[in-house]
C-alpha cells in the first residue's frame, strides 16, 4: 500500500507541477511570507489569455483516466487537449535526470582554489575562518539537544531577544547551524584547515545523536509541533526555511568533505518530510499545500533537485516538485512582471530550484523562467550595487528613486542572486552575467563584514541619503548575540568566495574561463597545468586594472593544448587596454567579450593585461523624468559613495568629462592624517568636527560616522618634507582639514572664541603651529595661533583659542596639550576628491592672504578656497578601517530640490541587461552629494 501511495503522489506532482505552468495555472498569492492565504483569483484572470478554470487537486487518481481528470477545464490552445495524453505518457515512462549540464561550463572544485591570502578576498575569507572556529560546538548544538531530549552541556546562545535569532525561544533557531554546515565545509575545502575540520564534524556527530534520539527521522532545533501548525496554516515563522538550511548543510558536509553521515542523516530527513507533504495532500488538497508555501521555504526545492543528482532516488525529485511553488513561478512562466510586493528573499531561492530543474530534467520552460526573472531585475528592481530589495520587499518596477533608506539591499537577496546569475553565466557564457557577478560580489558581498574584526556583518546595505551601516533596525551585528538570517549566507558567502572565479570547459582542447579577477592560484585538472593570478590593488591615483598569470607547473609528459579564456569587463574601454604573452603583445577583443589564448602551456608562460578603467555614472532604474538626474558614480564595478555631509552642487559644464570634476587622493595624504585627543579621568575624548565647530567628543570606534568627524589631514607649506609619522608635523606650521570636507580647514575667532570649520581662505586665523605639548609630556602636542603668538587651542568648559597671561602654567598646559595620534580614518585607497562644488546655503567666501608673521615658522598656502568633496571606495582596506559610510551620492543634471544633511546619496542602478549590456552614458551636472564619496563595497563601519 505504501508503494503504491508513493507511485501515486509521484505521478500527481509532476502532472499538477507542469500543468500549473504550462497551462496557466497561476496563484495569484502576494503575502507570501508568514501569511498563508488564499489564492487570489483577481491576479490569476488578470495573467491569463482566456478565462481558465482549475480544479482542486486530490490525491486519488491511479490510471490514465485520472490524469484526464486532471486536466485543466479550460485550456489555453486546442493542440494543447491533444498532447494532454502524451505528455503523461511520456512522464509515466520517463521521469529522470537528463543529464543537461553536459553542455554546461563545469565549476572548478574548491578544492582547487585558494584565494591570496593577502588579497581584500583573502583576507576576508581569514576573516570568516577565524570566525567559524571561534564558535563553540555545545553552544551550536544546544537548542538540537533540548529538543530531542539529551543533556545539553555548554551554554545556549544568549541573550533570549528578538535580535538574537538563534536563542532558545525564538521559533527560528537552528537556521544559524544549518548555515554554518554549509559555511564550514566550503572553507575546510578552500583552506583545508584541520581544526575547523574537526569542529564541523562535531557538529554533525551531535546532530546525528539528536535525531537518532527523536527516531523519526525528524531533525530540528524546534519540536515537530512547528510543521503542526505550518500544516494548519496557523502562525509559526518558517518552519521549512531552518530545514532548508539544516539539509542544505548536511549536503554540504557530504559534497565538500564527504562526511557519509551527513549524507544517511538527510536521506532520514527527507523520508520523514515527505511522509508529512504526503499526508498533507491526502488528508486535504494539493492546492492546500500549495497554500502553505506562502510561508517562507527557503530553497527547499533547490535542496532537493541537488540531492537527486547524488541519490537519484525518485522521491528526491518528486517532493522538490512539491516546493517549487506554482503561484509564483507561475508569473514568471507567463513572462508576467508581478515582483511587486514580493518578499524578495523568500522567491529567489525558489527560482535558483527552478536552475536546478531545468539542469535535471531539461524543461526548457524552467529555463525561460530563471531568464526572464534575471532580467527582469536588473532592468527594473536592481540598485547601483547589484543588489536588489527595500524592506526585504520588491518595490514597485522602475520606481527606486523613492526607495532609498536605510533599509535596503537584504545581504541575503545578493547571496542568492549571485547563485541566479552564476547559473546563467554556466548555461550561456553571457559576459552580462558575469559582470553582474562582479558587481554583486564587489559593492554587496565583501561590503557586509567590518574589517578585520571576526562575526561583525550587516543585515541590510544602507543606500539612503546620510544613512550609514551602523544605523538602522540592526547596524552592525556582534559575534555571539545576533544570528540573523543573513549572518548566515554571510558566513557562506565568505567561505567560498573562490567558487566562481574559474569555470571549465570539456572538449578535446579543455578551456579555463578567467571569470572574476580576484588574486588567486588554481590547480586544473582538465587542462594539467597549475596557474598563478595576481591581481594588483585597484588604486585611485593608477586607472588601471593589473593581472598577471602564470604558469606554475605542468604535468609531467602531458602535450596537452588548452585554452585560457579572459574576460574583458563592459566597464573597460579600447583605449590604452594591453596584454602579452611572455613580453608579445596580443590582439585585444572588445569589452564584453573573452580574450581566448589557446597554447601548449609550459611552466613560466606568462600572460599580463591591463585595463583602464575609468569614471562613469549610471542613472537609477526610475522612468520618472523628475529622476533623470539621480546618478551613481562608478569607477570600474565599484560603486563610490559620499562621505561628507551638506548640500552640494557639481556644476558642470556641457562639454566638461567626469574625470574633469572627479580627481584621485594621493597615496601619500595617508600620512597627514591626524587625530588629537584628550584623557580625562576614565575616558579620552577627541577634537572634533560637529556641525562645522570644533567640539571634545568620546573617542570613536574606528570605521564610525564620529571617527570621520575626528580625523584631521595636515596641510604644510614644505610639499617635499617627507612624512611617515604624525611626530613629524612638530614644529611645522600647519592648516588642519577636516577628513570629510576637503578645502575647508579649522580656523579661530577673537581670543576667547570657539573654532569652527570655514573654508580654506580664511586667512591666517587658520594657521597653526604645532609644538612640542606644553604639559611636557612625551606624546602630546599644542596647537599655537600664529595670528595670535602666546594663544593656544585649549580645552576647558569647550575649545577656544586662550592665552598664557593669568593662567598657571601647569593648568594650561594641560589644558592646552592634546595627544598626536594617526587618524582614527584612513582613505580607501580608491578616494577621489569633487572638484569645482559650490555649497549651498552657507558658501564662505574666499578671506584676504594672511599677513607676514614674525615669527620663524613658514606659512603653509592656503588650500584651494572651493571646497573639494572627497569621493572614496567602500572596499576593504588594510586596518584601522577606513571610514566609508555606506551611502551613495546623488549627482543630478537638473536643479534638483535641495536636501539638508545628512547629505543624500550618489545611487543608481546597474546598466547590464543580458542582451545588451551597454556603458551608461556620463552625464552629471548638478551634485546634491557629500564631498567625501566612497564606494559601497567598503568592508568597514559606517
Amino acid at each position: 500500500m505504501k508503494q503504491l501511495m508513493v507511485s501515486n503522489m509521484s505521478k500527481l506532482v509532476l502532472i499538477v507541477t507542469l500543468s500549473s505552468l504550462l497551462f496557466g495555472y497561476v496563484l495569484g498569492i502576494k503575502e507570501c511570507t508568514n501569511r498563508p492565504t488564499k489564492c487570489n483569483e483577481t491576479d490569476r484572470h488578470q495573467l491569463l489569455s482566456v478565462n481558465s478554470e482549475t480544479s482542486h487537486y486530490h490525491l486519488t487518481p491511479t490510471d490514465d483516466s485520472a490524469w484526464s481528470d486532471l486536466r485543466p477545464r479550460k485550456i489555453l490552445f486546442e493542440e494543447d487537449e491533444r498532447s494532454w495524453s502524451m505528455m503523461y505518457k511520456k512522464m509515466k515512462i520517463s521521469v529522470g535526470y537528463s543529464n543537461m549540464s553536459g553542455g554546461f561550463l563545469k565549476e572548478i572544485s574548491l578544492h582547487n582554489v585558494r584565494l591570496d591570502p593577502e588579497s581584500k578576498h583573502g583576507e576576508a575569507q581569514q576573516t570568516n575562518l577565524e570566525y567559524l572556529l571561534m564558535l563553540d560546538v555545545d553552544t551550536l548544538v544546544w537548542s538540537f539537544r533540548k529538543t530531542a531530549g539529551l543533556e545539553t552541556p555548554g551554554n545556549p546562545f544568549l541573550p533570549p531577544s528578538w535580535k538574537n535569532w538563534e536563542n532558545q525561544w525564538i521559533e527560528i533557531r537552528g537556521h544559524f547551524v544549518g548555515h554554518y554546515l554549509s559555511a564550514s565545509a566550503q572553507m575546510w575545502a578552500s583552506t583545508h584547515n584541520d581544526s575547523l575540520n574537526e569542529k564541523m564534524f562535531a557538529v554533525v556527530s551531535a546532530l546525528s545523536a539528536c535525531q537518532d534520539k527523536m527516531g523519526t527521522g525528524y531533525l530540528s532545533a524546534f519540536p515537530s509541533e512547528h510543521f503542526d501548525r505550518f500544516e494548519a496554516l496557523e502562525t509559526v515563522w518558517a518552519p521549512y526555511y531552518v530545514i532548508h538550511k539544516i539539509m542544505a548543510g548536511l549536503l554540504d558536509q557530504y559534497i565538500f568533505a564527504n562526511n557519509a553521515q551527513a549524507l544517511k542523516m538527510l536521506t532520514r530527513m527527507v523520508d520523514y518530510f515527505y511522509n508529512r507533504v504526503q499526508n498533507v495532500i491526502l488528508m486535504y488538497t494539493i492546492e492546500r499545500h500549495w497554500q502553505s508555501l506562502n510561508e517562507e521555504t527557503g530553497g527547499m526545492n533547490d535542496v532537493l533537485y541537488k540531492l537527486y543528482t547524488v541519490t537519484g532516488d525518485s522521491k528526491h525529485l518528486l517532493l522538490a516538485r512539491l516546493f517549487d511553488k506554482p503561484c509564483f513561478l507561475g508569473f514568471l512562466a507567463l513572462k508576467a512582471d508581478s515582483l511587486s510586493g514580493f518578499h524578495a528573499n523568500t522567491h529567489i531561492p525558489i527560482v535558483v530550484g527552478t536552475q536546478m530543474q531545468y539542469e535535471i530534467t531539461g524543461d526548457p520552460l524552467s529555463k525561460d523562467m530563471a531568464t526572464f526573472f534575471m532580467d527582469t531585475i536588473n532592468s527594473s528592481y536592481s540598485y547601483a550595487t547589484g543588489g536588489t530589495s527595500v524592506k526585504e520587499f520588491w518595490s514597485d518596477p522602475k520606481r527606486l528613486a523613492d526607495t532609498l533608506q536605510v533599509d535596503n539591499e537584504e545581504s541575503c537577496t545578493t547571496y542568492n542572486m549571485l547563485k541566479v546569475a552564476r547559473n546563467l553565466f554556466r548555461w550561456t557564457k553571457e559576459m552580462a552575467y558575469a559582470d553582474y557577478y562582479e558587481r554583486a560580489l564587489t559593492n554587496g558581498v565583501l561590503s557586509i563584514q567590518r574589517g578585520r574584526e571576526p562575526g561583525v556583518m550587516i543585515y541590510m546595505l544602507p543606500l539612503g541619503p546620510g544613512t550609514s551601516k551602523n544605523i538602522g533596525v540592526h547596524g552592525w551585528g556582534t559575534p555571539f548575540t545576533s544570528f540573523w538570517c543573513c549572518y548566515g549566507t554571510g558566513i557562506e558567502s565568505f567561505s567560498k568566495l573562490g567558487d566562481s572565479i574559474y569555470f571549465e570547459e570539456e572538449g578535446n582542447v579543455p578551456g579555463l574561463y578567467v571569470n572574476q579577477y580576484i588574486s588567486s592560484s588554481i590547480n586544473w585538472t582538465s587542462g594539467q597545468i597549475s596557474i598563478n593570478k595576481k591581481v594588483e590593488p585597484v588604486v585611485s591615483w593608477d586607472p588601471r586594472l593589473q593581472v598577471t598569470l602564470t604558469i606554475l607547473s605542468k604535468e609531467q609528459g602531458s602535450g596537452q593544448a588548452s585554452t585560457l579564456h579572459l574576460r574583458i569587463p563592459i566597464w573597460t574601454y579600447p583605449n590604452g587596454a594591453k596584454t602579452m604573452l611572455n613580453g608579445q603583445v596580443l590582439s585585444l577583443p572588445s569589452p564584453g567579450n573573452f580574450l581566448s589564448v589557446t597554447r601548449n602551456w609550459t611552466p613560466g608562460d606568462k600572460i599580463t593585461l591591463e585595463l583602464p578603467i575609468s569614471l562613469r555614472t549610471e542613472a537609477i532604474k526610475d522612468d520618472r523624468q523628475e529622476h533623470a538626474s539621480t546618478q551613481a558614480i562608478l569607477y570600474g564595478p565599484t560603486l563610490l559613495v559620499g562621505l561628507t555631509s551638506g548640500d552640494w552642487d557639481i556644476k558642470r559644464g556641457s562639454t566638461a568629462s567626469l574625470s574633469d570634476l572627479i580627481t584621485p587622493i594621493p597615496a601619500s595624504y595617508n600620512s597627514h592624517l591626524i587625530t588629537l585627543s584628550q584623557n580625562s579621568g576614565n575616558s579620552s575624548l577627541v577634537l572634533t568636527n560637529s556641525n562645522n565647530s570644533i567640539t571634545m567628543e568620546n573617542f570613536p570606534k574606528p570605521g564610525t560616522n564620529a571617527s570621520i568627524h575626528a580625523t584631521f589631514r595636515v596641510v604644510m607649506n614644505d610639499s617635499s618634507s617627507s612624512v611617515v609619522d604624525p611626530k613629524d608635523f612638530i614644529g611645522k606650521s600647519v592648516m588642519l582639514e577636516p577628513f570629510d570636507f576637503p578645502g575647508m580647514v579649522v580656523a579661530h575667532g577673537a581670543n576667547t572664541e570657539g573654532l569652527q570649520i570655514l573654508n580654506s581662505g580664511s586667512g591666517i586665523n587658520s594657521v597653526f603651529y604645532l609644538v612640542a605639548g606644553m604639559d611636557g609630556k612625551p606624546g602630546t602636542v599644542s596647537l599655537e595661533s600664529a595670528s595670535q603668538v602666546g594663544c593656544f587651542v585649549s580645552y576647558q568648559s569647550g575649545i577656544k583659542l586662550s592665552c598664557k597671561s593669568g593662567s598657571s602654567d601647569a593648568a594650561f598646559g594641560q589644558t592646552a596639550s592634546f595627544v598626536l595620534g594617526n587618524g582614527v580614518s584612513k582613505y580607501h585607497p580608491m578616494s577621489f576628491v569633487l572638484k569645482a562644488t559650490t555649497h549651498h546655503p552657507n558658501h564662505h567666501p574666499p578671506l584676504p592672504p594672511p599677513p607676514t608673521t614674525s615669527s620663524h615658522h613658514a606659512l603653509p598656502p592656503p588650500p584651494p578656497t572651493t571646497h573639494h568633496p572627497t569621493i572614496t571606495s567602500n572596499h576593504h582596506a588594510p586596518p584601522p578601517p577606513p571610514t566609508t559610510p555606506a551611502t551613495t551620492a546623488t549627482t543630478t543634471t537638473h536643479h534638483h530640490r535641495h536636501h539638508a544633511p545628512p547629505p543624500p546619496t550618489i545611487t543608481s542602478t546597474t546598466h547590464h541587461h543580458k542582451h545588451h549590456l551597454q556603458p551608461p552614458p556620463t552625464t552629471t551636472s548638478s551634485h546634491h552629494a557629500p564631498p567625501t564619496i566612497t564606494a559601497t563595497t567598503h568592508r568597514h563601519h559606517l
